[in-house]
């Protein structure tokens, strides 16, 4: 799903193979070392493509001797070749990891051990213990977060005010989430007060969104424990919703884009979605810039996390380990430079002011970076402060072993319920746990 890969624009596109970061023979001669290095903007982004390259001549004027060699496949992260550039040993001397894929990447050692070096990452004792923990394995680092954030509440404010409802009071439980939906659908025909997805493993994607966030589990100790109370409540207020309050449009939504599209468009009233999303209503999907607001996730017990990292190809040898280092250091963790030069981001047109990453918490480094990204701000941000304020009292959840395979079979209840008004929620989760064990037996 989108909101799990890339949630910021200078981050796009991949890979290039290990020409530059295989033997030491061929990568450094007379002292020089070269590194390849992932996710440099395509040409048809041009001004972010100038950015980027402006940072890469920076960055090499800064350390003498480092050669740095960007690739430009979009995207940057693709989850069709990812495995097979990986096992090839094709991936970059410095690679983007999404935080679905950090486990096992880091489980076949596909990724170089870089316990002793992360101080050449000089804030990255800032970036949050949690948001670390995840690419740490018996105790030793494979990675360096640099996006992290959890799952809210993206609201249309405008209709809110259409509706009776107070914009600057969004709801916090699920039951305040209903009574707000059924309010913006009697606005009339075509007004949908919640939306929601149904297939294309998108449906069980938000499915396990909505079940953290009321303080239930996908998978415990390797068995599906998603056929719980926390679970049929899920499906049993999205069913009532559908049926008894026509709150969340009668057409089944299967691609991630079809409910960006419905929001963009101005009829519907709120949707579980990550602070990118408004990046994406009104810079991909022309919403209304003004119109979009970001809660807490209801009930906020926990929340599915996103983000990635920046791994290093266990092929480097030191002297490009100590350069791919220092590469993470300067374009993805310095405020004011390279993604965080807002300043610049601003000046290219870019969304700048969603609080779309916060792995840096209230460290004095993410408080220079959240200050940097108010002040360029284009964007209405006094809209995110409910999010941002609740945001740190969640508890991140990790997406579950065969998560796409999970969300697949959750698709088919979370379609029941929005197609039939006689589905049997309990016999659909029983169903669902059947087919989920069956899937998690298998390793």
């Amino acid at each position: 799903m989108k909101s799990r890969i890339l949630p910021i624009l200078l981050t796009t596109g991949l890979v290039l193979s290990l020409a530059a970061c295989g033997s030491d023979s061929s990568d450094s001669t007379a002292g020089d070392v070269t590194i390849t290095v992932a996710c440099q903007p395509a040409k048809t982004a041009a001004k972010q493509r100038k950015a980027w390259n402006d940072d890469v001549a920076a960055f090499e004027k800064a350390h003498p001797g480092v050669k740095v060699n960007s690739t430009d496949q979009q995207p940057c992260f693709d989850p069709k070749t990812f495995a097979a550039k990986l096992a090839g040993g094709q991936m970059e001397t410095v690679f983007m990891v999404p935080v679905t894929n950090y486990a096992d990447v880091i489980a076949k050692k596909q990724a170089k051990d870089i316990t002793g070096l992360t101080n050449l990452v000089k804030n990255y004792g800032d970036i949050k213990q949690d948001v670390r923990d995840m690419v740490t394995k018996d105790g030793k680092v494979y990675g360096v977060p640099n996006v992290s954030y959890s799952v809210g509440l993206v609201y249309n404010r405008k209709l809110f005010t259409e509706a009776g409802l107070n914009p600057d009071n969004p709801p916090k439980t699920w039951d305040e989430v209903r009574t707000a939906a059924k309010k913006i659908a009697d606005l009339g025909d075509g007004y949908v007060g919640y939306g929601e997805y149904g297939g294309g493993n998108v449906g069980g994607w938000h499915f396990a969104q909505s079940i953290f966030s009321r303080g239930g589990e996908m998978v415990v100790e390797d068995k599906a424990a998603f056929n719980s109370p926390e679970g049929k409540a899920v499906l049993r207020n999205l069913h009532d919703m559908r049926w008894e309050d026509d709150s969340v449009g009668s057409r089944v939504l299967i691609g991630w884009e079809a409910l960006m599209q419905q929001m963009a468009a101005g009829r519907t009233g709120m949707m579980l979605g990550a602070p990118d999303v408004v990046t994406d209503l009104v810079q991909k999907f022309r919403g209304d810039v003004d119109a979009y607001g970001i809660a807490g996730v209801p009930e906020g017990k926990a929340s599915l996390t996103g983000g990635e990292a920046y791994m290093i190809n266990p092929k480097a040898n030191a002297a490009q380990t100590k350069a791919a280092m220092q590469w993470i250091d300067f374009q993805f963790n310095t405020p004011g430079k390279g993604r965080h030069d807002y300043a610049r981001g601003k000046a290219n047109g870019e969304a700048v002011g969603v609080p779309n990453n916060d792995y840096m918490g209230d460290s004095p480094t993410g408080k220079a970076i959240a200050e940097d990204r108010d002040a360029n701000a284009v964007l209405p941000t006094e809209n995110y402060r409910f999010y941002a304020d609740a945001a740190a009292g969640v508890a991140p959840k990790l997406e579950p072993a065969k998560a796409q395979e999970l969300y697949a079979v959750l698709d088919v209840a979370m379609s029941a319920v929005l197609t039939r008004e006689n589905a049997d929620i309990d016999k659909l989760l029983a169903d669902a746990e059947a087919k989920a064990n069956t899937i998690l037996a298998q390793g």
